[in-house]
């Protein structure tokens, strides 16, 4: 641990005493500080009683409970802790000062606080505190008593203040190293090191990380990400902990999320480039980004940019249980479609039913090709959605009508045999391969993406389900129940 200390002071255009009655409310901070959305005290006790407890929501999302320990009229101050917050703040103590200035109507405010914080992320936490809370809070008292406010970027000093200067250390955590290709047993928990962010780099804290079929893939040595030893892992969220020079648009204590090469997810801290990292808004948590960003984005560029579904289709999604396929049929039904899928039992079924599968087919019990020609009048699916692969392939084309497109977007059951080309030419179907990277690998793409994806989002098309959350240093059992086809909806590690 390292121990940070923090002081900011400003002039607000107001006397002492009208500044005080404002701050000296210790629950009334909801009515005027930006981060904070509601609050409470707790036990029904008094906001100037000392040892009075208050519990608020930010507005990015997240709790905290701070505890009076001290206020003075006389001295126009008062003093507090922290007892819970989401962020790294350990034996957080802070005061807030008042003083007249002498012969005028202004007041002086300094607002202090010392915190240990882990070592690291001491320069992050310290521009988090003394610009998302001391300086913003400024700013909103000096609005509330109609006092101008310099816009920040034109502030001297204001860039040195947010453009922290990474730290020269390798960061030491745990994490999980593949040690060789082959089945779960080879994720060792191993002590790995995160090393300082280099020109276009930024060190992230792990909050949340994302498990994926193509996990298993790089562990299996099916794809080819990388060479053992090496960390696996593409999706995940957190909190920046440094940048290094050249970075734009991140900053330290900013929440992002992303899902991308190369691997290196499965530790509590990375360091990795930045330009196909996303800032997080305040309503996309950071499970929700760790479960959902490669799985969504997969779906955007699956129904939108692969192939654009039209109102009036008939789309088949196979493991429509799963992360992909649920928002795959959420996604679909909310554009328009008929939506069929397969599972393999009846809680999945029910599962996919919840996400917009109107149609789930248990493929234990029927044939699907059967029950889709059905369903269809014996017409057949416009778009067949299939992530199965060998098991599945030559069956899809079959569920396809006349004009069909087979999109295959994984292999879990196996690779797909050799194909001849000529036996598609009885439906004229299209087959596609997309690539992940392919859609997503540069910074104008991944904007175009999760802009639609959290918009969706936003307005309740889709809901990313967390079906699954195990410890990071559990990543192994997370593949075995992956492959075993045990989960529904996303798995995530928490460091």
């Amino acid at each position: 641990m390292a121990q940070v200390k923090v002081r900011k002071s400003t002039v607000i255009d107001a006397p002492v005493n009208a500044v005080w009655n404002l701050l000296r409310d210790f629950n009334g901070h909801e009515n005027w500080h930006p981060i904070v959305a509601e609050s409470a005290i707790e036990d029904g006790r008094r906001a100037d009683e000392i040892g009075c407890v208050r519990r608020f929501r930010l507005a990015e999302g997240g709790w905290l409970r701070e505890q009076l320990l001290k206020l003075s009229d006389r001295e126009h101050s008062f003093t507090y802790c922290i007892l819970e917050a989401p962020i790294p703040l350990y034996d957080y103590v802070a005061t807030v000062r008042l003083k007249p200035i002498t012969e005028s109507s202004r007041t002086f405010w300094e607002w202090t606080s010392s915190f240990e914080a882990p070592e690291g992320e001491e320069t992050a936490l310290a521009a988090l505190v003394g610009e998302k809370v001391y300086e913003s809070g400024f700013d909103a008292v000096k609005s509330h008593f109609g006092q101008a406010v310099m816009p920040r970027s034109r502030r001297p000093g204001a860039a040195a203040t947010v453009a922290a200067v990474p730290s020269a250390t390798p960061t030491d955590c745990n994490g999980v190293v593949l040690e060789r290709f082959g089945g779960p047993e080879v994720l060792k928990w191993e002590r790995v090191s995160a090393p300082p962010p280099g020109a276009g780099e930024v060190r992230i804290r792990h909050t949340a990380i994302g498990v994926n079929f193509i996990d298993v893939y790089f562990r299996t040595g099916y794809y080819a990400l990388g060479a053992p030893p090496a960390v696996p892992g593409l999706e995940g969220a957190g909190v920046v902990v440094d940048v290094g020079p050249d970075v734009h648009g991140v900053l330290p204590g900013d929440r992002v999320g992303y899902a991308c090469m190369p691997p290196g997810a499965y530790a509590e801290y990375r360091t990795m480039k930045a330009d196909l990292l996303v800032v997080l808004p305040p309503e996309i948590s950071d499970e929700t980004a760790a479960g959902g960003l490669l799985k969504g984005m997969s779906a955007e560029f699956l129904l939108h940019r692969v192939h654009q579904l039209e109102p009036g289709s008939t789309m088949l999604v196979h493991a429509a249980a799963g992360g992909v396929g649920q928002l795959l049929c959420q996604w679909g039904r909310a554009l328009g479609a008929t939506v069929i899928g397969t599972v393999g039992n009846l809680d999945k079924a029910r599962a996919a039913r919840a996400h917009g599968c109107a149609y789930p087919i248990v493929y234990t019990e029927e044939d699907f090709v059967e029950k889709v020609q059905a369903i269809t009048g014996g017409r057949g699916c416009d778009v067949v959605y299939d992530a199965v692969g060998r098991d599945t392939f030559l069956r899809s084309y079959e569920a396809l009508a006349v004009r069909g497109h087979l999109v295959s977007y994984g292999q879990a059951s196996g690779p797909i045999e050799p194909l001849d080309i000529g036996a598609f030419v009885g439906k004229s179907a299209r087959v596609s391969r997309p690539n992940f990277g392919h859609y997503t690998g540069t910074a104008a793409d991944v904007r175009a993406i999760t802009d639609r994806l959290f918009d969706a989002i936003r307005r309740g098309i889709l809901t990313i389900d967390i079906g699954q959350r195990l410890p990071l240093r559990d990543a192994a059992e997370a593949h075995r129940a992956l492959e075993g086809r045990r989960t529904m909806g996303s798995t995530i590690l928490l460091p």
